[in-house]
């Protein structure tokens, strides 16, 4: 494969986990208790830590993959 479509497919991929991450932090954002919906469990025991904590995380993955993303589309239009 060459270079530049290894390129397009790395920013493809990147693309689509930027969308899953933010996608998360939405969801938790919108239905903090999606976590005792989905699993009938409350890892917490109801106190909401859990998914202020999963909100945090996905929040910088999605900041560190939109960057990501953003710093190979820049690289490949360098090199085209």
């Amino acid at each position: 494969m060459n270079t530049a479509r290894a390129r397009k497919v790395r920013i493809a991929i990147e693309a689509v986990l930027t969308t899953l991450s933010a996608v998360a932090l939405v969801l938790t954002l919108v239905m903090p208790d999606w976590i005792e919906r989905l699993t009938g469990e409350s890892p917490d025991g109801g106190s909401g830590e859990t998914e202020w904590l999963f909100t945090a995380v996905a929040c910088v993955v999605t900041l560190l993959f939109a960057a990501l993303t953003a710093w190979e589309w820049r690289r490949l239009r360098a090199a085209v």
